[in-house]
């Protein structure tokens, strides 16, 4: 068998028992393949066997190859999630790829996305995650965890963006499920169905914590280059 197809399903596997040993109370993990810096011939393998759920980190990447693949699989239903830091100057071009931006964490960013989706009345429906620092990290994108919920308020209510959820990246080298268990609690206190948060070292104990999109890269494609 394809080594990314066993990897794939072996992460499969271990989401489904991880679920089933949890009395969750939250919807079904879906699994985000990441798929930076591998060609599109890679991510067609995932395609074929029927994934929906792919992340990028680059915009100009994304651009480079996802325009081609959904063109190319029309009746696949794939949902494109942004990952990494958006910046301004990029914002327009990411709501033309992307369905789903996880990464907004600035006035600036949520004030951009809001004008273009204005401007452009065809564009179909846009989903957001606002993406928290939830380590407080100088060096970390993210809104602060003490200012997202007026955040959230004022991107939803007064921006009238489709917030479903929250994003995090624990700090590195630090055990991940206070981050986690403080990314939760936040969604609920929001009301927000989604976490996204967890990656391939770390996913089982996100799932452990209440995350609804775990992001995984290495774990199915192999190391990058």
């Amino acid at each position: 068998m394809n080594k990314i197809l066993s990897n794939y399903g072996e992460i499969l596997k271990q989401i489904r028992f991880c679920e089933r040993n949890l009395d969750r109370k939250y919807c079904e993990t879906k699994l985000i393949a990441v798929s930076k810096q591998f060609p599109k011939e890679t991510i067609q393998i995932l395609i074929n066997k029927g994934h929906k759920f792919f992340g990028e980190n680059k915009v100009q990447e994304a651009q480079s190859k996802w325009i081609d693949l959904k063109s190319e699989n029309p009746q696949k239903q794939i949902e494109l999630h942004l990952i990494g830091p958006l910046q301004s100057n990029k914002a327009n071009l990411a709501l033309d790829i992307f369905d789903v931006i996880q990464t907004v964490d600035r006035e600036k960013i949520a004030l951009k996305l809001n004008k273009y989706l204005e401007e452009k009345t065809d564009i179909k429906k846009k989903k957001f995650f606002i993406q928290v620092n939830i380590g407080d990290e100088k060096q970390k994108s993210g809104i602060e965890e003490n200012l997202a919920q007026q955040f959230f308020k004022w991107c939803s209510k007064d921006l009238k963006l489709n917030i479903i959820g929250l994003m995090c990246i624990p700090p590195f080298g630090e055990p991940p499920e206070p981050f986690f268990k403080k990314l939760r609690n936040l969604c609920d206190l929001l009301n927000l169905k989604h976490a996204s948060m967890g990656m391939s070292n770390d996913f089982k104990s996100a799932i452990e914590h209440g995350a609804t999109f775990i992001r995984v890269g290495t774990g199915i494609f192999g190391e990058r280059n």
